[in-house]
């Protein structure tokens, strides 16, 4: 595919700059969990951010892998105003609506899937998986079968479930007591063999590229063997891709480049490309264990975000798409390569697609520092790894021009 992927700016979007009266008056109110660097983004065309001095910015964060289509897509915008039109934004899940129903039609055509289930992010994803696993385990007559494994370098979200599955000490630390069983075991077919006990375990949690934990990529052969594993010993096997899936990788689902069918795939980041939104797909057997009252979410699947998710996957699902992060996702690992022996700046380069990790010999803060400076946003998975989650819409151009800022900034300029 040629690399002149649009990253055109609708009409509807304003490229006037924010005037001083669009400040908020009290920046400071919003709870201190992230520290966030002093200038006010107050719009996005394409691949770029603008700050309120107007200073522009090219964005190979994202969003953490959220904005796949990239900021004011005329598409997304289109789907949003026809879908604002109709007045039916939200009814709540104890009614029918068409969005969603066609969106998990459309999921469990595209996927492995029997059913889907909808919320609002990827940490209720991964909860709502877990209780889906020990209530599937319920329905066959084992009580004690309720654990849930996941793996060292594992990010699975920060909700009550979902951390007690995350391997960050930084961020398990102060919310102890986690939840009972839930254990982290190491990246080995060995140790899992031993973890995995058919009579207390209800399903193991892999991430097929561990995103926060430095961008790991899992060997195919090591997760076809966890799956194999999982068969043996009536253990489900959840995939998390929610920072990984819908198209990061080159594939629909990253499941499909590694020869794995999984129980279950927990997927939101990109869905509605910024508005929240998360799904749990799930196989027939696992479906045919949940019941109405097992489960619930007020916000979930509603008709604005659903359509507007309806639009994205299908965007996300289209070849060209796909055809063009696998070669950008190849010329990027040569890129990098060869900025590692250029700069002496890099200790190792992981990823594929447009997910890729690069341990550093200086700290990441400090580079993502200088690159913000320069104009552009990174992010860090680890102390000693900087992050590159592009829109997947961005071209080669655009990404020669990120790696120039990159090196800039790895050299200390």
């Amino acid at each position: 595919m040629s690399t002149a992927i649009s990253s055109a700016i609708p009409d509807v979007v304003p490229t006037a700059d924010a005037s001083p009266s669009e400040t908020p008056a009290q920046p400071n109110a919003i709870l201190g969990t992230y520290k966030r660097p002093a200038p006010l983004f107050v719009r996005g065309e394409g691949v770029r951010l603008f700050d309120d001095t107007g200073k522009s910015y090219l964005d190979m964060v994202a969003g953490i892998a959220v904005v796949s289509l990239g900021h004011g897509d005329p598409g997304v915008a289109r789907v949003i105003q026809d879908a604002l039109a109709t007045g039916l934004i939200h009814t709540s899940n104890l009614y029918r609506t068409a969005p969603g129903e066609r969106l998990a039609a459309w999921l469990v055509q595209h996927s492995f899937a029997s059913k889907v289930f909808f919320c609002n992010s990827g940490a209720e994803a991964n909860e709502a998986a877990f209780k889906f696993a020990r209530r599937w385990a319920r329905a066959q007559g084992h009580e004690e079968k309720s654990g849930i494994v996941s793996l060292r370098g594992a990010f699975h979200g920060r909700l009550p479930g979902t951390l007690a599955a995350t391997d960050r000490p930084s961020y398990r630390q102060p919310f102890r007591p986690l939840m009972p069983g839930v254990q982290i075991v190491e990246r080995d077919l060995d140790d899992l063999r031993a973890a995995l006990d058919p009579e207390t375990v209800a399903a193991v949690i892999v991430e097929p590229i561990q995103g926060e934990g430095g961008v790991r990529v899992l060997e195919p052969s090591f997760l076809r063997a966890l799956r194999e594993l999982t068969h043996e010993r009536d253990i489900l096997l959840i995939l998390d891709e929610i920072q990984c899936g819908l198209g990061r990788t080159g594939h629909l689902f990253a499941y499909e480049g590694v020869g794995v069918v999984p129980d279950m795939v927990t997927i939101a980041k990109p869905m509605a490309n910024g508005l929240p939104m998360g799904a749990v797909l799930v196989n027939e057997p696992v479906a045919g264990a949940m019941q109405p009252g097992d489960h619930g979410t007020t916000f979930g699947g509603g008709p604005l975000v659903a359509s507007v998710a309806e639009h994205v996957v299908q965007r996300l699902a289209e070849p060209s798409l796909l055809e063009h992060v696998r070669e950008m996702g190849c010329w990027l690992h040569g890129e990098l390569t060869a900025l590692m022996q250029r700069t002496g700046k890099i200790r190792a380069i992981r990823g594929m697609g447009f997910m890729w990790g690069i341990d550093t010999h200086e700290p990441a803060a400090a580079i993502i520092g200088r690159a913000f400076d320069s104009g552009l946003l990174l992010v860090s998975a680890g102390e000693h790894t900087l992050r590159l989650l592009p829109p997947l819409i961005m071209s080669q151009d655009e990404l020669r021009e990120a790696l120039g800022l990159l090196e800039a900034a790895l050299q200390g300029e």
